[in-house]
């Protein structure tokens, strides 16, 4: 097959396609008509051989086939995207952009209060908007543009996305000043004699942790579970509970609920936090900006 017998908007109506997967959602943010779409996805199946897109109850699902294809495709229309509006422009000062980013509750506490103050001050017309990855597919959000970038531990994140380091942290046993294990140093067998918060943060890395600890001998005692970390400085604040959590959290915790933190008396994996944008998106003056003002207030240098 050569690139010459290949209508790009063939193409263009693929990769919505994988994302939508319904055809009268892809005719409405395209412009067109559903059977236009329909005559296309048709086109589409004779070029390459193959259904592609099979209709089940929950909307049309990919073949192998489009999977396979999906990366290759998706990259190739970033890249061209990326080409012809290179040289749009993006004035923060008076830009009345609304951004999506994804980032867990963790990301809330920690980036947000500098983020927003900051934007203020040189984009005050920007607005921000902050989405969970459990409650969307953030990998097909990212690609279609509904969100702009993601940060955290998402190892789900790979083929398709640029990445960047932000920083390392390792994972801290937290409690209350006052509370029996309130010392400098605490060893192992203390921290699984005491009674523990869980936090069960689902589409994330911090999982792994858990599952480190669980499997210790003897394993924790958790007296509760959570499905956020937003709730654990009031929780420790008022009960002999101690919690695992991320350092830089602790640190946002520990003054104002009266808390403390020690070094993880478990050998724990340390945490890679990365700011990840889509390549479609990598030359985007708008996305350029902000990612650069995250990366310049978050990022170890």
């Amino acid at each position: 097959m050569e690139l010459k017998d290949i209508d790009l908007n063939l193409l263009v109506i693929f990769n919505q396609l994988l994302t939508e997967r319904k055809v009268s959602k892809v005719a409405e943010n395209l412009g067109l008509g559903q059977p236009a779409v329909s005559n296309a996805l048709a086109r589409l199946r004779k070029l390459f051989g193959d259904e592609l897109f099979i209709r089940t109850s929950t909307g049309m699902q990919p073949t192998p086939l489009a999977d396979q294809l999906a990366e290759s495709i998706g990259y190739a229309l970033g890249m061209i995207h990326g080409a012809i509006n290179v040289k749009n422009s993006f004035d923060p000062a008076t830009s009345k952009r609304s951004f999506s980013v994804g980032m867990t509750d963790i990301g809330e506490i920690y980036f947000l209060p500098l983020l927003m103050e900051r934007i203020q001050k040189v984009a005050p017309s920007v607005s921000i908007s902050t989405v969970r990855n459990t409650t969307i597919n953030l990998k097909d959000s990212m690609e279609a543009g509904h969100v702009d970038l993601a940060i955290g531990l998402l190892p789900q994140l790979k083929a398709g996305f640029f990445q960047q380091r932000l920083f390392t942290q390792h994972y801290v046993c937290m409690f209350r000043h006052g509370h029996p294990l309130d010392k400098q140093k605490i060893l192992a067998s203390d921290f699984f004699a005491a009674d523990h918060v869980a936090i069960v943060s689902a589409g994330t890395g911090h999982g792994t942790v858990d599952e480190i600890l669980d499997k210790n001998s003897p394993q924790r005692k958790v007296k509760l579970t959570v499905p956020h970390f937003v709730a654990v400085g009031h929780i420790l604040q008022s009960t002999n509970l101690v919690a695992t959590v991320p350092e830089r959290l602790a640190q946002r915790m520990e003054k104002p609920f009266g808390l403390k933190y020690v070094p993880h008396p478990v050998e724990l994996p340390q945490i890679a936090i990365n700011l990840f944008w889509h390549a479609k998106y990598h030359k985007d003056p708008a996305n350029l900006w902000l990612r650069g003002l995250i990366f310049e207030m978050h990022a170890d240098k």
